[in-house]
């Protein structure tokens, strides 16, 4: 992954971002070491502090813990926090902007229903 530094979201946000999908797509599992804000900072070349600071939103949503003097570990539960706050703020913000579009070019609630299912059968099909 390549980090935006030029654009409007802060790069703590996008490293705590970048774990959460590692950690969903199975690269992390429970109870596993994950990287140091020293490795972090050395793989996406910034300061170890804004690494930390990724972490520690992490750790704060209890999906990573800290073992004094061993690191940062993935949270037993983690997975299910991650699916859960996408769930209920990421992929939420996303539904309410399309109905939004949908409300402002009068496309009927049916009709939105029929493009999500139509969507859904073609990412089937290929």
């Amino acid at each position: 992954m390549i980090l935006n530094m030029d654009g409007t979201k802060p790069i703590y946000l996008q490293i705590s971002e970048w774990l959460e999908r590692e950690i969903l797509n199975g690269n992390f599992e429970s109870d596993q070491k994950i990287y140091s804000q020293y490795q972090l900072a050395e793989m996406f070349t910034i300061n170890p502090a804004t690494a930390a600071k990724g972490l520690t939103l992490l750790v704060e949503e209890n999906v990573l813990y800290k073992k004094r003097g061993l690191g940062m570990f993935v949270s037993k539960n983690a997975r299910e926090i991650i699916l859960s706050k996408r769930k209920n703020q990421t992929l939420k913000k996303l539904v309410l902007e399309i109905v939004m579009e949908a409300e402002r070019l009068n496309v009927s609630r049916e009709e939105l229903i029929k493009m999500i299912q139509d969507v859904k059968v073609e990412e089937a099909g290929e």
